[in-house]
């Protein structure tokens, strides 16, 4: 028997058989489901219900997905799964640019996307430490929100992106590999070709910019890792 998990998601695709068959499976696994089949009615509901993950597929009428995502991560971080039957990797390079957390080519199989689904979930969940605020310098990130700000300036982070600089600031001037980093804020290990990793850190060095006296925030170490200085 399934134990209902009541997490209610999202389903953003043009593709109304495929949204049947994603309803059925994915409530057969305990989630709740709202579908819509449109850019414009997917970027209405998402912003007038809260939803715990979001699907949203790249080709969409009215607007691209695209277009959607871009206008969501303005004002929401909820974690958001991209699904394009194009495959190509411009599509998951841009997606992720745009605050994507993670990116499936369709037809994918149910029982991936409920892995990935499920992962995502649990990312966003993960517990926080007692003590809910981490501040270096001019960064402080409340651990148990995920809510982020520089010289109290509100940051517009997606929830991967504050799961990395989490765990950045937690080990503040400690070197972390890159397949560790992985593991705990995108929930996989790294492939031979997933840039999927590079791709968040990319956004968020952008965000963050750099210490005023010029100096990276997030320092590359080629072959090793990543560390926050």
């Amino acid at each position: 028997m399934v134990e209902l998990s009541e997490h209610s998601i999202l389903i953003i695709d043009d593709d109304k058989e495929l949204c049947e068959l994603l309803v059925d499976w994915l409530s057969a696994e305990g989630f709740r489901l709202s579908c819509a089949h449109d850019g414009p009615g997917g970027l209405e509901i998402a912003r007038s219900q809260a939803f715990e993950a979001i699907i949203l597929d790249v080709m969409l009428p009215g607007m691209t997905g695209l277009e959607v995502l871009r206008a969501l991560r303005q004002s929401c971080n909820t974690p958001l799964l991209m699904l394009s039957a194009r495959g190509e990797p411009v599509d998951r390079i841009l997606g992720l640019e745009l605050g994507a957390d993670d990116y499936l080519p369709k037809p994918c199989d149910p029982r991936e996307l409920v892995a990935r689904l499920r992962a995502l979930l649990r990312r966003s969940q993960t517990a926080a430490p007692e003590n809910h605020s981490l501040q270096v310098d001019d960064i402080r990130l409340d651990t148990a929100t995920l809510m982020a700000w520089q010289n109290d300036q509100p940051l517009p982070l997606t929830q991967t992106e504050a799961l990395i600089l989490r765990t950045l600031l937690e080990r503040g001037g400690q070197l972390i590999d890159r397949q560790t980093l992985s593991r705990e804020t995108l929930g996989k290990p790294l492939g031979p070709y997933d840039r999927s990793l590079d791709m968040h850190m990319s956004n968020l060095r952008r965000k963050l910019g750099m210490h005023p006296d010029g100096r990276p925030r997030i320092q590359s170490i080629r072959g090793r890792g990543y560390l926050y200085s």
